[in-house]
């Protein structure tokens, strides 16, 4: 099972650094939530998420560039997997580019027929790094 974990979290993250928003935001429940080092509040659905990307872009030209997950571990609990990694990615607004790195968790639930879906993703600065910004 932690294979089948790993295969989606890496549809998750290939989806994301590939700009392929409808398998990304496909990838979460509908009523999963978000907390990011980003963001001043919790998102309480994949909707609320995606209507925020979709102000990121319209005010900021936002686009993911690339995405690469390293150090994972996948924590199996019954129907629930706790999948945590560090993550580096690199972004493009109109203030330039700028690459982060961070820690992630993700938990994912197993489905009826055997799939996982994310139902949480929580996001925060990696200690000890900063942002590279290519203005």
């Amino acid at each position: 099972m932690n294979d089948e974990v790993l295969q989606a979290a890496d549809a998750v993250v290939a989806a994301f650094g590939e700009g392929r928003l409808d398998d990304y935001f496909a990838a979460f429940a509908p009523d999963a939530t978000f907390v990011f080092h980003t963001t001043s509040e919790r998102l309480n659905s994949t909707a609320e998420y995606r209507a925020l990307w979709g102000r990121w872009v319209a005010e900021d030209g936002f686009r993911v560039l690339t995405c690469a997950s390293t150090d994972r571990l996948v924590q199996l609990l019954g129907d629930t997997a706790v999948f945590t990694h560090l993550v580096k990615t690199t972004v493009s607004t109109t203030a330039g580019e700028e690459t982060t790195h961070e820690r992630e968790t993700i938990v994912f639930r197993r489905q009826t027929h055997g799939h996982w879906l994310a139902v949480h993703e929580h996001l925060s600065a990696a200690p000890g790094t900063i942002m590279e910004t290519e203005r």
